[in-house]
């Protein structure tokens, strides 16, 4: 498959090229101010607060098919309606970039390389949503991204794209960069708010929903960075313009995609949504390792059940990878190949969630843990077919922890049993890990 460059004016950089883009460990250069506006950056801020109303930017962004690029892939245009506009007080905008989930690291590559579209997409997301105050909570160790956006937030002041009467519209809009405690469980929204009002980041109870009561009892919308990234170009060019770049009818929009693990190319590549798991592997990263065949793939991020071989096929986007059975998730593809121990790999994922949880319930808190004990006794070869029985139970019953870090814990020990039930079965009936014997 030969990769065609493209460019996507007033959004973010080259989409593919026949060489990766980023390197994870190699960031490119970052954009500049003048060279963002040179390529239309702003235009869609202009136009909107010219030319439409915040209901004309809200319904454009429904109509676009965007849906959240941070894992739940929920419409962004649709969360955005939920917001009740006749209640007094301020409302709220955050821009969720805690990026701590293995394997993803979309965020970073692309404030570092162009954070100007991030900051376009806030102030539109406030236009739209009646917001004056926004909040872009970042991963502590995210130093250049979050240099970056300060940066970008002094020059957007001083060119009056930000602040009182934003280009003489009468409205206005100021952002703030907050950087996080440093623990996962800060990317779930409530747990953000409460981290970002300088509380213990537990989770809260829902209902009432963020967008009705969230930041200090206001009504709040989260957003991923990748997603809010989008909304420029949307306004700019439209939504069939948004709808179109997608390989499929079904499928909205392009995707970032990190790639890590037993590729040619790690790297993080935009991507159409709806190119198959195949073609993406062959294609930008440059097929599997010399000596590596595939064997199985985390689809989207650690929190993604597995999929085999059997999967190369799947269009990657939100629907078709529901119905193979895994989440599309924050688009962080790991790949294994057939030296990969999936339960070693497994346990590994889990005792980061086990280690991550915040603890403010039994399930999680208690349930990991067991969980990790569990693979820990099946990787150490001592291992039984009730054990087996433990991990299907505990898939269902996490299901009733507080928040969804749990279950999505339980999602690669889902994977593991739906399609590599042969491989614990060996690991079980050989009483030892058959890959430790290779070595």
């Amino acid at each position: 498959m030969k990769l065609v460059p493209m460019r996507r004016m007033g959004t973010r950089c080259n989409v593919i090229m026949e060489q990766p883009l980023f390197q994870h460990n190699k960031p490119g250069r970052c954009v500049t101010f003048a060279e963002y506006r040179d390529e239309g950056g702003f235009a869609a801020l202009q136009k909107a607060l010219k030319e439409l109303s915040p209901k004309q930017v809200e319904q454009a962004v429904s109509d676009s098919g965007l849906r959240g690029r941070g894992g739940a892939g929920f419409p962004t245009g649709r969360k955005w309606s939920f917001v009740p506009r006749d209640l007094p007080g301020p409302r709220w905008l955050i821009c969720n970039c805690d990026e701590m989930e293995p394997g993803t690291y979309k965020d970073r590559v692309l404030l570092e390389a162009n954070p100007y579209s991030l900051l376009e997409g806030i102030v539109l997301a406030s236009y739209a949503i009646g917001v004056r105050h926004a909040f872009i909570f970042i991963r502590r160790g995210y130093e250049t991204a979050t240099a970056n956006l300060q940066r970008g937030i002094t020059e957007c002041l001083a060119a009056g794209l930000l602040g009182e009467n934003i280009l003489g519209s009468g409205f206005s809009c100021t952002i703030d960069v907050h950087s996080s405690a440093g623990r996962y469980i800060c990317g779930e929204e409530t747990a953000l708010m409460n981290a970002l009002e300088g509380k213990r980041a537990n989770p809260r109870a829902k209902p009432p929903f963020p967008a009705v009561k969230g930041l200090w009892g206001g009504p709040t919308v989260v957003n991923n960075a990748e997603s809010l990234a989008n909304v420029p170009g949307i306004i700019s060019k439209g939504p069939a313009w948004f709808k179109a770049l997608a390989r499929t009818p079904e499928a909205a929009g392009m995707k970032l995609f990190c790639i890590s693990g037993h590729v040619v190319n790690r790297s993080c590549f935009e991507l159409p949504l709806g190119m198959e798991l195949g073609e993406i592997i062959e294609g930008p990263c440059g097929g599997m390792r010399p000596g590596s065949r595939f064997k199985a793939c985390l689809p989207g991020g650690a929190s993604t059940p597995y999929f085999s071989a059997e999967h190369w096929q799947v269009p990657m986007d939100f629907d078709p990878v529901a119905k193979a059975g895994s989440r599309l998730g924050t688009g962080g593809i790991v790949i294994f190949d057939q030296d990969t121990c999936l339960v070693a790999a497994t346990l590994n994922l889990v005792r980061f969630y086990a280690r991550e949880s915040c603890g403010w319930c039994t399930p999680c808190r208690e349930g990991l843990p067991y969980v990790v004990h569990v693979l820990e006794t099946i990787e150490a070869g001592k291992g039984s077919r009730e054990h087996i029985a433990i991990l299907q139970d505990h898939i269902k019953l996490l299901n009733y922890a507080f928040c969804a870090l749990a279950p999505g814990a339980m999602g690669p020990v889902q994977g593991l049993l739906n399609n590599f039930m042969d491989e614990l079965e060996e690991h079980i009936d050989k009483q030892r890990c058959p890959f430790k014997a290779r070595e």
